[in-house]
């Protein structure tokens, strides 16, 4: 084709055009994949910002100068300051990474979660694809994103295959297409025999280079480095083939290249359903950082090097020694006699509410070497990244308390906090500036009894390491109440007595209802004191609360192999079942969830993570990688277990063996972000919509369980009338039958008949407001002949104002009383069913 400097279209381009149509028709040559990395490319946030942003920016600025520029006065000097003004480009870009699709809160809930979040790609966004219009071979995986995006990694919902991670080792290159790493071969002959190994070059390759050479996987090669087999699979031009050795060009650095971050960290994932495996690595990143973090027995490696990554493990940069070591810093002295001091967050809340510490493992005086350990960051042990904690588990049922992958924990995990983490909540209260006058934090509120003040200081701030619960004051504040905010009697008093009070109403900031904790951080931003703040914003006040939290029935816990399952009891560890020497288990499962999912990797973590532990010892199954099953047989052996991996359960309540033996080992388990006590949630009485009088919804606004039109169908199957009335008028929106039944409750009477609902109301309003006439018919009274014109009057009044009550106050119109040409709706009195 033509010269790559050249930008006119000459007649050899045409040539080559012409000659490739006929190579294509002729299968010579193949069309482009659409879906190949060869032909996608990754947009950095510096691009975007570029391209989007600061164009849109560069643009306005563009047309303010020319704006500036037109009013220019010739007898006014003019300078560049007065011309050039920055805000629009830093409005576009302030805009760009508060609006954009693509600008996320990192998911701070863990390190591996944050890890995760970096490695994030996806296709939509600005100029990308809609979920929607989103094709299944876009979502598939192709064989160009080998070693380049993990294919076990992606959402479970709709947006599955269009988010995608990065693997474990690919990069992006400076034109945005993503790269992989391979080691290059080497063959040499010696007589007959030819000898293929790998070399220690490294070679980046994008998937367009790729495809032109022969390239195996890293499982072919020895402990050596050598290919042993005469013939071997290879992939070439994004096909499967297998070739003799002598062809092949390059070899894969690991077999862990593969996968991404989180999926190299499942041990055994070959052996685990592609699924289940894909719902352990987002499980891995929903676990909470324990207050007792461990790592785990059977790991892949990969702990330590994922936990160092966000910088919050802190190693020796050289061998020195430790000055001076406390909660707070480590001071560290190197060779070259410096000085370096390393701070420690404790107690610091993350993005998602879990708490980030540091922990110092040196002590002062004491010597280090390069890389050595100085200080333990969030959900680590010993510097490798801990999650969760290693229990002892049975595989069995236990009175029916597994259904449907329910666990049964023991109590003893409760007692020492094995799996107790602590969550931290902020609240702010703004003190903004009124029509009426500014808002001030007193202790001094208006209508609040002195028990609700005791943890308050002076200014009606609460005090550090207070005991805070559902509905208490964090901020006390109170802002000026304006002459229509009163009362009629507030009024008289005024005009009796004169300016004696000035009237204030409360709007200090208060403990959500269901959260409690403790406080441990106090922050007060003041404008005058030069902090940055809202328009309108005099000072703002900042108040953490943390929760310890042990784990409860409800709670929801996880392994690493997709294998998840919420806590249907915590049984004292006396009644637990116990092995032959008499260690209770911690955690039963029920068999069943094992047998449909396929995960054969969580049985093989279990034997192989029980024999290690009766050996002391922590073993490394790297991804892919080849473990004999006779090693593991071996270390059963040596350890004196079972081959099978089974053994004999006993009965705590009776002390007699079970009938079957049972799988116990020893598994990882998580707990996860959904916690129970985050979501239960109670209501009697609450605050109402204002247009339907119904009770609110969600737990935020006190509101009650949603009783939608299947739900209406469910218990109208069921004949349920009594319930169904309620649930439909007095529980619900009837303002007169439910003030009635609350005082029937309290009195100790019987209830009366539930009135017209609210939301009759509010429909026939809108019926009337599209022009309908709809009016209330009462039944027509026949006047008797005995009679007279005033009784007959009388009695259809009556009549009326009766009917007139159970509708809830309507105005009832006679049906002699309506005009022929309106549209009447009949309404039948309101009966029990």
């Amino acid at each position: 084709f033509n010269a790559t400097d050249a930008r006119i279209l000459a007649l050899d381009d045409l040539v080559g055009t012409i000659a490739y149509l006929i190579e294509l028709t002729q299968g010579k040559e193949g069309v482009d994949d659409i879906d190949s990395l060869a032909n996608r490319r990754v947009r950095r946030v510096g691009e975007l910002v570029a391209t989007t942003a600061f164009r849109v920016g560069v643009l306005r600025l563009e047309r303010s100068i020319k704006e500036r520029m037109s009013l220019i006065q010739p007898d006014i000097p003019v300078t560049i300051a007065g011309l050039i003004n920055a805000r629009p480009i830093m409005a576009s870009i302030n805009e760009f990474f508060r609006t954009s699709q693509l600008s996320t809160i990192l998911d701070q809930t863990n390190p591996l979660s944050e890890v995760d979040n970096l490695n994030r790609l996806t296709v939509m966004g600005t100029g990308g694809i809609s979920r929607e219009r989103a094709a299944f071979s876009i979502r598939d995986i192709n064989s160009s994103q080998y070693a380049r995006i993990c294919p076990i990694r992606s959402p479970e919902g709709p947006n599955i295959g269009l988010v995608t991670y990065l693997a474990l080792y690919s990069k992006v290159n400076d034109f945005g297409f993503l790269e992989a790493p391979y080691r290059r071969m080497e063959h040499s002959k010696k007589g007959r025999s030819a000898t293929s190994k790998a070399t220690k070059e490294i070679v980046y390759m994008d998937a367009d280079d790729e495809k032109m050479h022969y390239v195996t996987h890293a499982g072919v090669l020895s402990d050596s480095g050598e290919i042993e087999a005469d013939r071997v699979p290879a992939r070439y031009m994004g096909e499967f083939i297998e070739i003799p050795k002598e062809k092949i060009e390059f070899v894969d650095v690991v077999p862990r290249q593969v996968v991404g971050t989180a999926a190299s960290l499942i041990p055994f994932v070959s052996h685990d359903e592609a699924n289940r495996a894909l719902m352990g690595t987002h499980m891995q990143s929903q676990a909470v950082p324990l207050v007792k973090p461990e790592s785990p027995v059977v790991g892949t490696g990969m702990e330590k090097i994922i936990s160092r990554v966000m910088g919050r493990v802190v190693t020796a940069p050289s061998d020195g020694r430790i000055i001076y070591a406390d909660a707070e810093k480590v001071i560290f002295k190197g060779s070259e006699r410096k000085e370096i001091t390393f701070p420690l967050e404790a107690f610091k809340r993350t993005s998602n509410a879990t708490a980030y510490t540091q922990t110092a493992v040196v002590r002062s005086g004491e010597k280090v070497k390069k890389g050595d350990l100085l200080i333990d960051g969030p959900a680590s042990e010993n510097g490798e990244l801990a999650l969760g904690q290693n229990l002892l588990i049975a595989y069995a049922s236990f009175d029916g308390l597994g259904y449907e992958d329910a666990i049964v924990i023991s109590d003893r995990l409760v007692k020492e906090d094995i799996l107790s983490s602590i969550h931290i909540e902020k609240y702010e209260a703004a003190v903004v500036e009124t029509k009426l006058g500014p808002e001030e934090t007193t202790r001094d509120i208006p209508n609040v009894g002195e028990d609700q003040l005791l943890s308050l200081d002076e200014d009606g701030i609460v005090v550090l390491s207070s005991e805070v619960g559902p509905g208490d004051i964090l901020v006390g504040k109170i802002a000026p109440k304006g002459e229509t905010e009163l009362t009629a009697e507030e009024r008289l008093l005024r005009a009796i007595f004169g300016e004696q009070a000035r009237e204030v109403r409360d709007t200090s900031l208060r403990m959500p209802n269901g959260e409690r904790g403790t406080v441990i951080s106090v922050q007060i931003l003041d404008r005058k004191k030069g902090d940055e703040l809202e328009p309108g914003t005099l000072r703002k006040i900042i108040v953490e609360v943390a929760q310890f939290r042990h784990v409860v029935v409800g709670d929801k816990l996880a392994g690493r192999h997709g294998n998840k399952g919420v806590i249907s009891k915590i049984v004292p560890t006396a009644d637990m079942p116990y092995l032959e020497d008499g260690t209770p288990v911690d955690i039963i499962i029920s068999p069943i969830s094992v047998l449909a999912r396929m995960n054969l990797g969580q049985i093989l973590e279990a034997h192989l993570g029980l024999a290690s532990l009766k050996e002391n010892s922590k073993v490394g199954i790297p991804v892919f990688e080849k473990v004999g099953e006779q090693r593991i047989v071996d270390l059963l052996k040596k350890t004196g277990l079972s081959v099978n991996g089974k053994t004999t359960l006993y009965d705590a309540r009776t002390g007699e063996p079970y009938e079957n033996q049972v799988v116990v080992g020893i598994e990882y388990i998580m707990k996860l972000i959904h916690m129970v006590e985050d979501k239960t949630h109670a209501r009697s009485t609450g605050p109402y919509s204002l247009v339907t009088q119904q009770p609110l919804g969600g737990k935020a606004q006190m509101g009650g369980q949603r009783l939608g039109e299947m739900e209406v169908w469910a218990l109208e199957a069921h004949r349920a009338r009594y319930t169904l009335q309620e649930m439909l008028t007095i529980k619900s929106d009837d303002v007169v039958g439910r003030a009635k039944a609350f005082e029937a409750i309290v009195k100790g009477t019987s209830i009366p008949t539930p009135k017209v609902p609210e939301s009759f109301k509010v429909l026939i309003k809108e019926l009337q407001a599209l022009g309908l006439n709809v009016v209330p018919m009462g039944a027509t009274v026949v006047a008797e002949e005995t009679l007279t014109q005033t009784e007959s009057s009388q009695k259809s009044e009556d009549e009326g104002k009766k009917l007139q009550e159970e509708l809830g106050g309507e105005e009832v119109v006679k049906a002699s009383e309506v005009s022929p040409g309106s549209t009447g709706v009949e309404v039948a009195e309101v009966s029990n069913g």
